[in-house]
């Protein structure tokens, strides 16, 4: 069962290590927990990589994109449970297509859902879209370490 959620920008902060300029999710709508995620990323012009990427037709990378993907996968993986020694890296991404350009003033709505768990290492089917476009797709898979002194 889909429990619409308005996981706000604080719990989000506890859940995740990213901090500015890194942090991509800005809210999450929807949480089916260890099944599904729909979170927001608001895409504005004066994020600092629109500088250079490119300065006459700003575009969001689309490493970032994915980047965005992932993180929302992580409140996903976390939804149930985390301890504050946790971390969630990138493992490998697959069949990632990029579909259309991200721009300022798009709301970038990401989506996950969990493919497989098993020790510790997440396999998700991701997308991000803009309106009723799908404009990223990838299958994540992400590692769930301890956090090593």
């Amino acid at each position: 069962m889909v429990n619409e959620v308005n996981l706000d920008i604080n719990k989000i902060l506890k859940l995740l290590p990213h901090r500015y300029p890194i942090l991509l999710v800005d809210r999450v709508l929807e949480l089916d927990p260890r099944v599904r995620i729909k979170a927001l990323k608001n895409v504005t012009v004066n994020e600092n990589f629109f500088q250079g990427h490119f300065p006459d037709y700003p575009v969001m990378p689309g490493v970032l994109i994915l980047e965005s993907l992932a993180q929302a996968s992580a409140l996903l993986a976390f939804s149930e449970e985390k301890d504050d020694d946790s971390l969630y890296f990138f493992a490998g991404i697959d069949n990632a297509r990029f579909k259309k350009p991200v721009l300022p003033g798009d709301q970038l709505i990401l989506n996950a859902e969990v493919e497989r768990y098993k020790s510790g290492i997440w396999k998700f089917k991701a997308f991000a879209m803009v309106g009723e476009d799908i404009v990223c797709q990838a299958d994540l898979l992400c590692a769930l370490r301890k956090r090593e002194d």
